[in-house]
């Protein structure tokens, strides 16, 4: 492990020593010309979560993540651009030692053309439109998980997006079950005097059995499908974003092996205002228990905020950012998380990110949440 951890350092510094002769992340304009390509992203996150049971429990992650990439990438006579990438994810948590390190490999084939793109391998999240919403994607996966494992087909233009992927979560062997999840999610805008937008996402996550010689211990299914509608009013104000977003949402939970079978339902309003630099963003859900087999697979089967086990779950965050250009940032967020088991409870986070690619870029650099 320690020499892993030598040699991802070493190959960290070579990328940055190369930063004077190459573009960043870029591919040959000329067709056929094959150029090197290169990516260093960094997450620092501290995490404290003062929670009480039943759903949560307290404790603070605090790590900082490396994800170096190195390839090459060319422009075809069509004009498609063509990329091949490896790297890895370096994962150290504070206080930790040798032992606790996590590296992730990142491997993949990228060809994108006319807004189209297509991702095989083991893919970042930063490529994807938009981040999953809370409920199918807890916030601690997003950090200890970097990557997907298989595909994402992506379309954007000017008046939105739809982008699918196949993330196969689980190898099949006697110490581990298969495991993998297939989403799709869209959205369509029309910009008038507000914007105006409707789009939904859906899922279809499977966890199977173990390899052979392992006993089977049978099969479970978690979907849900979420159309949503909304309005973002932050247009003739001086305010980046005053949004409001409805969504409903029903799942589909079962057991094979047991016969059992759940149809959860809810409503879920998302409201946003952010201007610059402070933000706040409440999200509020109210329908039936989302994950009723957490407490038996936890998130082997469910990989969404274990919150979405209440009836009533409401959560608002407080962020201002203290740092946030194109290539870094970094905020405080103060979460305050209410559900009628637990009352109120209590989430400090803050979150640092840097990437290479955006020297080149205007705007601002997105984190793993959509703050």
């Amino acid at each position: 492990m320690k020499r892993g951890a030598i040699v991802i350092l070493l190959f960290s510094v070579s990328l940055a020593s190369m930063a004077l002769e190459y573009p960043c992340d870029s591919a040959a304009m000329q067709p056929l010309r094959p150029r090197l390509q290169y990516s260093v992203d960094a997450l620092f996150y501290f995490d404290n979560r003062e929670y009480k049971a039943p759903w949560q429990n307290d404790q603070t992650l605090f790590a900082i993540r490396l994800s170096p990439e190195i390839g090459v990438g060319f422009t075809d006579k069509r004009g498609g651009v063509h990329r091949v990438m490896a790297g890895v994810s370096y994962i150290q948590p504070m206080g930790g030692n040798w032992k606790d390190i996590h590296v992730h490999p990142t491997v993949f084939y990228q060809y994108s053309q006319s807004g189209f793109r297509m991702s095989l391998g083991a893919v970042p999240y930063k490529y994807f439109f938009r981040q999953l919403p809370d409920f199918l994607r807890y916030d601690s996966i997003a950090y200890a998980h970097p990557n997907i494992q298989g595909a994402l087909f992506q379309y954007g233009s000017k008046h939105g997006f739809v982008e699918a992927m196949l993330d196969w979560r689980g190898l099949q062997r006697p110490d581990q079950r298969e495991m993998f999840r297939i989403t799709i999610d869209g959205e369509y805008g029309y910009r008038g005097f507000f914007r105006y937008f409707v789009g939904g996402v859906a899922q279809l996550n499977h966890k199977a059995n173990h390899g052979d010689p392992t006993p089977h211990e049978g099969v479970c299914d978690d979907a849900y499908i979420s159309p949503n509608i909304g309005i973002d009013f932050a247009q003739p104000t001086p305010l980046d974003t005053l949004s409001l977003r409805a969504s409903y949402i029903y799942g589909f939970q079962r057991e094979r092996a047991s016969g059992t079978l759940h149809q959860p339902q809810g409503f879920l309003l998302e409201f946003m205002i952010n201007w610059k630099w402070v933000g706040a963003k409440n999200t509020f859900y109210y329908g039936n228990n989302l994950m009723p087999f957490y407490g038996t697979y936890g998130a082997d089967l469910n990989q969404g905020d274990p919150f979405y086990q209440s009836r009533l779950y409401n959560r608002t965050d407080l962020y201002v950012y203290f740092v946030r250009m194109a290539f870094v940032s970094c905020y405080f967020s103060w979460n305050m998380h209410y559900v009628p088991e637990g009352g109120l409870q209590h989430q400090q986070q803050v979150v640092a990110v840097f990437s290479l690619d955006g020297l080149h870029r205007k705007g601002y650099l997105r984190g793993p949440f959509e703050k």
